[in-house]
């Protein structure tokens, strides 16, 4: 008898399948591909990388990211072993033979006594008998399967996003030039962050989203644009006072100089730690090399230091702030966890990360242990919080994991040692977190 089911063999269910196996939990893992094939895979081998072959950077001491490879490290991950035997140089980045990591991610699944392998797509919601379920479909889930969860949450689509905006760390804007306002002190009266520019600025800033460079969609993306979310490039084209009288109008806003800006660039809150800003209408398909060089063009904006940039493609996934509870169950079917891309996270390594941590959660209710989530000061913990509440549902958006989303330091920490004491902070939490769990089990 099966004890988890898990549908979907990419990084975020092979990573869920390992951590329950390991725990003692028999698992059958659900991949429909070759009976089923998507757009973008071209084989049949689990934990394909269908992008790029990087994981981004592996410093763990000073980014983000990498602090997240060295915590999936200490929680046994399969995806980051993996990696390490099918590493290629790239500099401080962690990159990897594609065909390698796949195959040795398949092997090491196939091989252990715990782990079952089932080819063939699940229609529609698992059947009931499926006691516990994660489900890890990724942005490809299957039309039936997203259906029957829309039908079960009551939600009217399931959040296709096709646009995002670049998200800014709030402590790289120079408020010796932006300010707070909202407009016409509406709400708070100072929800916005506003960034002005003169005639001069606008018309050169113009120029620069014209002749900017911008990525091309891949033609199993689809290419829809949709009014309520156009590319700001678009917009521009469509006649220089369109961004004046759309995302960048001035009107209801006053510098505290007294003066009346011709064009301002807008940020709005966007966790509720109040440490990260998106630029409101500044979804964009410019190269993200461009993106840095002509926002950085954008008074108060020249240090700007970015979360996430922004794009246009297709991309589903759940709102999970709204519908999954804070150790990834369904509030709506409490049987379904969700894990990887689906929940609203950007990135392999984020992918497997909630896998990882759904395949645990399962685990400890399977065997009656009390579930305790990771810390929010560690990546995996502010990971988790995003998703499952920290974000904003009606403005949710996936997230790479970033140090805007850990919890501020205690204390006075200066600028070029925050991201060092952001590190050794986790570090030290997550050991502690992973010796409570073991004393539980």
């Amino acid at each position: 008898m099966t004890d988890l089911h898990i549908i979907g063999g990419g990084l975020a269910g092979s990573e869920a399948a390992w951590q329950a196996a390991k725990a003692g939990l028999t698992v059958t893992l659900h991949e429909m591909r070759p009976v089923r094939k998507t757009d973008a895979h071209q084989t049949d081998g689990i934990a394909e990388l269908v992008c790029s072959n990087s994981f981004r950077s592996d410093d763990a001491k000073r980014n983000a990211v990498g602090l997240l490879h060295e915590e999936m490290r200490r929680c046994g991950s399969i995806i980051m072993a993996a990696a390490a035997r099918a590493q290629v140089p790239a500099g401080g980045a962690l990159a990897v033979d594609r065909d390698i990591f796949s195959g040795e991610v398949t092997r090491r699944l196939q091989e252990h006594p715990n782990i079952t392998i089932e080819r063939g797509e699940v229609a529609g919601l698992p059947p009931s008998d499926w006691r516990s379920v994660i489900v890890a479909t990724g942005p490809l889930t299957s039309p039936s399967l997203s259906e029957a969860i829309l039908t079960l949450t009551g939600e009217d689509a399931l959040s296709f996003f096709d646009a995002i905006a670049p998200i800014v760390h709030k402590d790289s804007i120079d408020f010796s030039k932006a300010w707070f306002q909202s407009r016409y002190d509406k709400g708070d009266g100072k929800d916005y962050i506003n960034c002005p520019m003169t005639k001069a600025q606008y018309e050169a800033f113009l120029a620069e989203l014209e002749t900017g460079e911008k990525t091309a969609f891949k033609e199993w993306e689809g290419t829809p644009y949709f009014e309520g979310c156009l590319p700001i490039e678009v917009m521009a084209e469509r006649g220089p006072e369109t961004l004046r009288y759309g995302p960048m109008k001035p009107v209801g806003l006053t510098h505290p100089s007294g003066e009346k800006p011709y064009a301002v660039v807008q940020l709005r809150q966007d966790n509720k730690l109040g440490t990260l800003y998106n630029m409101v209408g500044f979804q964009t398909k410019l190269k993200y090399g461009e993106q840095v060089r002509i926002f950085r063009t954008i008074p108060g904006l020249e240090n700007a230091e970015f979360a996430r940039l922004g794009g246009l493609h297709r991309n589903t996934f759940i709102n999970s702030p709204r519908l999954l509870d804070p150790v990834l169950r369904l509030k709506a079917d409490p049987r379904l966890r969700f894990a990887g891309q689906v929940t609203g996270v950007e990135g392999y390594v984020e992918s497997a990360a909630i896998g990882l941590l759904a395949g645990r959660f399962a685990a400890a209710e399977h065997h009656g242990a009390g579930i305790v989530p990771p810390p929010a000061t560690t990546a995996l913990g502010a990971l988790l919080g995003h998703i499952t509440g920290g974000a904003e549902a009606e403005s949710f958006q996936p997230m790479n994991v970033n140090f805007g989303l850990f919890p501020p330091l205690d204390g006075r920490v200066k600028k070029a040692d925050r991201k060092e004491a952001y590190t050794g902070r986790a570090l030290a939490d997550l050991n502690a977190w992973l010796e409570a769990v073991k004393a539980a089990a």
